[in-house]
């Protein structure tokens, strides 16, 4: 686990740190001295307090977030739940949610390939998405349904074979065609499109899916910064969406 947080935190980009204020100096100075030299390539984002005590939660820009000692000499990486009668909360998932919403929010809409209703849009899904994968091109099949139902769909491109691969050139001249949407679709198809290439946002793309904690596609990233991984239905979708 350790490892993925090294890996990830060097791909990602740095990003603004914000203590939160009522964790003292002290144990600010000490978590960040020994994360530093144990893993300096994580880019902490925040040191808050958590309801366990001597225990510190500190955020970075991967999507797993760590229980610290006042120390900084002990670590737990792993999620987190609350037990309330019958019912089990996880707390890690929750803050990550709120985080990836906020990260996907950043994405420019001309980034997009936007699958929009003509009528009015009830709910959007985000999907990282891959040309060559099966369960994208079968998802692909029901956009026009989602899209009747009132939800749009905004893709982003997640080559799982990485950057310069047959993959990626292929999502890259959808990006780069006169009109991207019919070449994607064209595309999901089994459908040869002509090949392009121009500056395009994929391997933006495939960085900030790796950041929210996609490790396959399709990927659904829901408004709230939930995400879905794999394939669901158009009515499943619908239905957890409140469109249905």
């Amino acid at each position: 686990m350790l490892f993925r947080f090294l890996s990830v935190g060097l791909l990602c980009c740095s990003a603004t740190v914000a203590v939160a204020s009522d964790v003292s100096e002290k144990v600010e100075k000490d978590i960040r001295a020994q994360l530093g030299a144990s893993l300096p390539a994580l880019n902490i984002t925040s040191i808050e307090k958590t309801p366990f005590s001597g225990l510190f939660e500190v955020s970075s820009t991967t999507d797993q977030p760590l229980l610290v000692s006042a120390d900084g000499k002990y670590i737990i990486a792993g999620e987190v739940y609350q037990l309330d009668g019958h019912k089990i909360t996880n707390l890690t998932e929750q803050k990550r949610e709120i985080s990836r919403a906020a990260i996907m929010a950043t994405i420019p809409e001309s980034e997009k390939l936007s699958f929009i209703p003509e009528g009015q849009t009830k709910a959007t899904i985000t999907v990282f998405t891959d040309i060559d994968c099966g369960y994208c091109r079968k998802l692909h099949k029901e956009v026009p349904q989602l899209n009747a139902m009132g939800v749009r769909v905004d893709y982003l491109g997640y080559p799982r074979a990485g950057v310069g691969s047959g993959s990626y050139n292929k999502l890259m001249s959808a990006w780069c065609a006169d009109d991207p949407m019919d070449a994607m679709t064209k595309a999901k198809n089994g459908k040869t499109i002509p090949a392009k290439s121009c500056e395009n946002p994929i391997a933006r793309h495939l960085q900030l899916g790796q950041r929210v904690g996609v490790n396959g596609t399709p990927a659904i990233v829901l408004d709230s910064g939930k995400l879905l991984p794999g394939y669901a239905p158009a009515d499943a979708l619908a239905k957890q969406l409140g469109v249905l």
